[in-house]
């Protein structure tokens, strides 16, 4: 099976084109800049030049493709722009792959997305989403609620540097999960009949809050944190008053999504039929304990290098100026 793959450089994408590789796949990767994908060259996979801004780039793409995997999220600056790309650019992408009979679609989109209509971002996914259901293609459609890695610069970082950790005064539970096991997921689901045309959640065994992570980072560091939270009333108060300005809806949809977390319900379901339908073991994905431990082992022992060879010049000055 020969693969296209949007969004390859990020996150998700990145592992998805590594699983895919390592699974005898045929990987291409729609990217717009050759240089930043460099490394997905290097690993095996062929690099073509796309832009979903310019819907002639997306036909051919498409050659020789049985399914598409669409991890590409927008990072857009201003609403016009986003929604050119995110709406008009996949009705393009999604047209063009019924008519190039691709054999599976798979989607990524936020779990509980119907929810939040008042972010336009998390609005276009839906969007995008039915468009792609009623387009008549075989599809899969993962709702995920967070990576690991974003946690690290969230809270690991700032933990590790002295710095100060932002966080509201109620947030809610996430089922955050592996980007690595979404992949290995995502690529175990094309070869499955039984999840073919279904929307299916994509979430981590178990859900974690704010607290819990940073808890988890001190014990796991040695180090304690500068917590700072935010009222909630003032988040609202900012989504509020960014919407005023054009320049600053980006803002807003974050602070917007931030608020979302603060008044819904826990980022967490059973991936119970998931696992039932790809046969395989939830015991198999990794642990949020285990990633961070991970982490910080690999930290502290740099840490410990850094230091020693440090020590070990200073000596070496000391005893050089002794003779």
């Amino acid at each position: 099976m020969s693969l296209l793959v949007l969004g390859a450089t990020g996150t998700l994408g990145r592992q998805i084109v590594r699983r895919a590789l390592d699974e005898g796949f045929q990987v291409k990767c729609f990217v717009r800049n050759f240089r930043k994908a460099a490394f997905l060259k290097e690993w095996g996979a062929e690099l073509v030049y796309g832009d979903l801004k310019l819907p002639e780039t997306i036909p051919p793409a498409l050659l020789g493709i049985t399914a598409i995997v669409d991890a590409s999220t927008a990072r857009s600056s201003d609403v016009y722009n986003t929604a050119k790309i995110d709406l008009y650019g996949k009705y393009v992408l999604i047209e063009a792959a019924r008519k190039a009979h691709i054999q599976r679609y798979v989607f990524f989109s936020i779990f509980n997305a119907c929810t939040y209509a008042e972010i336009p971002l998390i609005q276009m996914k839906v969007i995008i989403q039915d468009h792609l259901i009623r387009s008549g293609i075989d599809y899969t459609i993962f709702n995920l609620a967070g990576f690991f890695q974003g946690l690290i610069a969230q809270y690991a970082l700032p933990i590790l540097d002295n710095r100060t950790v932002w966080i509201t005064d109620d947030i809610k539970s996430i089922a955050y999960m592996d980007a690595q096991d979404i992949a290995k997921l995502t690529i175990r689901s094309l070869s499955s009949v039984k999840i073919k045309n279904k929307i299916l959640p994509m979430v981590g065994s178990k859900p974690w809050s704010s607290i819990e992570i940073i808890e988890l980072c001190e014990k796991l560091s040695g180090q304690r944190s500068k917590i700072s939270r935010i009222p909630i009333f003032i988040l609202n108060l900012l989504c509020r008053l960014t919407y005023f300005f054009q320049w600053s809806w980006n803002i807003a949809d974050r602070l917007a999504f931030t608020a979302v977390l603060t008044n819904s319900d826990s980022f967490n379901t059973s991936m119970s039929e998931v696992y039932g339908l790809l046969q395989m073991n939830e015991k198999d994905t990794e642990k949020l304990e285990d990633y961070f431990k991970e982490y910080f082992g690999k930290v502290m022992k740099k840490l410990k290098k850094i230091n020693y060879d440090s020590a070990n010049q200073s000596n070496q000055r000391i005893n050089k100026s002794n003779f």
